[in-house]
């Protein structure tokens, strides 16, 4: 827009001097047209009296491309108060002439606004295309900049709704950890109560059940007949006794929680011929068998949580790895897309470059060809004019004659003249009228001119009386250096302008190399960067398919624990409650059936007691 405003003022300011120019011109030549007019009318007197002669002398004395002596003529012509005798042409022609130079230099003057104007239009044009295509370009970077404020707002609030998660997520797990470890800590002491009381059964089991304790026993107690833990019973009574116990544990077990182990015991109690004491062992073979069991169940549960723990880590990782990796590669993508948008547009700049280079250079070919052809006919006919000025002032003003120079002999035919010979005739000039003047080559002739003219009229009947015409010969030739005098102008302002021509173009083919060569440069950049956005794009692509594998495996090895440790997990505590409460019938059964033959009690029908009632 700048650009725009500036280009504006200066067109402005170019119209208004075209104005001024212009409307000096049409004074200028209305003061010549009544100049002519009054002249050739024979009303010089009255003209000199009028503005117009005013601004005609005005004219003549600021016009520098004039002759002096033309100049002083017209000026002597101004200042004058006698009338003019029209005998003469000369001051006629010298304003008819600055007339023609005049309006060729307002038509010139015309075409040069004209050009002026289309060009300021044009580049106006221009500059609203690229306004028009830069505020486009605004409004969508402005749109995106909206779009991705939105965007960054909205994944801010995700953000904070995270990290509110988060820590409603790490309280959690602080106070699961900590329940974790009080019920830890309450399940040790609980086995290693239920530890100390096994081993302090066993150890009193072992006591009394000794050998010796027996004999102590059978010498200390009031009757012999007396047992260790009833009076007046049987073993059948005692193995009803340890069957029904165990039978109502069995009752509230379901086979899979290790009713098959009760019912092994049962079997064997139910049978007369099995003793106690082989009874009492497979118990505690059973008793064992289930702390092993209940031991390798936690350690198996320990590794499920474990696992678990370890897959679920594992599982966050490899989805957040796969999502940095999606941005990543939709990041490199629009990179990739961006980078061949611009190599498309360097590769239609620098061809759009190299069209105008050709055409540019094609245009100056051709103004240098036009050149050499102005340059050509100027001199020719230059040349032509002089040698008839010459040949006029041959007959007219002798004195300005200039005679050709003298044929010069060859060494040759000087020694034969020197010796008496005649010298060699002297051929004929050719050229244009047999002037000697050449018509250059790409002159292209006219059929008028080679020799398809048409007859000449007839000659009059009579010749005039002859009459030296001095006075009009003065005219021609004035109006002969006039031409002259154009056709040296001519001649220099075309040498000028081609020199300004070559500069500007030698200017513009280095400008235009000087462009050629940074955009290649980065031409060559923006490709092996898009090389590099490529191999980095696929490196990306590689990642996220490994890591979408990688993920596979894991969630087929999460399945696969799922499998084995759900039911596992799901059951722990009703299967651990269960095989708790067949040791614990188990150490029932055994206590009652240690009773069966060792006795501190006496006997009583009514009631019976045990050194344990309950485990």
């Amino acid at each position: 827009k700048t650009a725009m405003a500036e280009a504006t003022a200066l067109r402005e300011k170019e119209k208004a001097a075209f104005d001024a120019l212009l409307g000096d011109s049409k004074a200028n030549l209305v003061a010549l047209d009544k100049a002519i007019a009054a002249l050739e009318g024979g009303m010089s007197g009255s003209f000199l009296q009028t503005t117009a002669a005013s601004t005609l002398r005005r004219l003549v004395a600021g016009n520098k491309d004039l002759d002096d002596d033309d100049r002083q003529t017209l000026l002597s012509f101004l200042s004058s108060d006698s009338e003019y005798a029209p005998a003469s042409g000369e001051i006629v022609g010298i304003l008819k002439t600055i007339k023609d130079e005049m309006f060729a230099s307002q038509k010139d003057a015309i075409a040069t606004e004209e050009a002026a104007v289309k060009s300021f239009e044009e580049l106006t044009a221009a500059k609203k295309k690229e306004v028009a295509a830069l505020s486009k370009a605004i409004e969508a970077k402005l749109e995106r900049s909206g779009a991705l404020g939105l965007e960054i707002a909205t994944l801010k609030n995700d953000l904070g709704d995270t990290s509110d998660t988060l820590e409603d997520d790490k309280k959690f797990l602080a106070d699961l950890e900590k329940n974790c470890a009080t019920k830890k800590a309450t399940h040790e002491e609980e086995v290693k109560t239920r530890g100390e009381e096994l081993v302090a059964l066993a150890d009193t089991i072992k006591v009394l059940n000794d050998d010796d304790a027996l004999d102590l026993f059978k010498k200390t107690l009031p009757s012999p007949a007396t047992s260790f833990v009833q009076v007046q019973t049987s073993s059948a009574t005692q193995r009803a006794k340890a069957l029904s116990l165990l039978s109502s544990t069995a009752s509230s077990l379901r086979a899979a929680e290790g009713r098959h182990h009760l019912d092994i015991v049962m079997l064997a109690l139910s049978g007369k011929k099995v003793g106690f004491e082989k009874v009492v062992k497979l118990i505690d073979g059973l008793v064992s068998t289930l702390k092993q069991e209940q031991a390798d169940e936690e350690a198996k549960k320990e590794y499920c949580n474990k696992e678990f723990d370890s897959t679920d880590d594992q599982k966050k990782a490899l989805t957040n790895k796969i999502a940095d990796l999606e941005t990543l590669i939709a990041e490199a993508q629009e990179s990739v897309a961006s980078v061949s948008e611009e190599i498309a547009a360097l590769k239609t700049g620098i061809k759009a470059l190299d069209k105008s280079v050709a055409e540019a250079t094609e245009q100056r070919k051709a103004e240098n060809a036009d050149f050499k052809d102005l340059m050509a006919n100027d001199a020719a006919a230059k040349e032509l004019i002089l040698f008839a000025k010459n040949r006029l002032n041959k007959f007219y003003n002798p004195k300005l004659y200039k005679a050709p120079a003298k044929q010069e002999l060859s060494e040759e035919d000087q020694i034969f003249v020197n010796n008496g010979g005649t010298p060699p005739p002297t051929e004929a000039p050719g050229g244009i009228a047999g002037t000697g003047i050449e018509v250059p080559a790409f002159v292209q002739l006219s059929a008028s001119a080679s020799g398809s003219k048409a007859a000449p009229p007839p000659p009059p009947e009579t010749a005039e009386a002859y009459k030296a015409k001095g006075e009009e010969s003065n005219g021609v030739i004035a109006m002969m250096d006039l031409l002259v005098k154009d056709l040296t102008k001519e001649m220099t302002t075309a040498e000028a302008e081609e020199k300004a021509s070559q500069a500007s173009y030698e200017k513009t083919m280095a400008d235009a190399a000087e462009k050629r060569a940074l955009d290649s440069k980065s031409l060559n950049n923006k490709e092996a960067s898009k090389a590099n956005l490529k191999a980095e794009l696929e490196g990306f692509e590689g990642e996220h398919a490994s890591a979408g594998k990688s993920l596979e495996v894991l969630e087929a090895l999460i399945m696969e624990l799922k499998n084995e440790c759900d039911w596992l997990l799901k059951y722990f505590d009703v299967r651990k409650q269960a095989r708790a409460e067949e040791v614990d019938s188990l150490e029932k059964a055994k206590s009652v059936l240690a009773g069966a033959d060792y006795s501190f009690l006496q006997r009583s029908s009514s009631s019976r007691k045990y050194l344990r009632s309950s485990a």
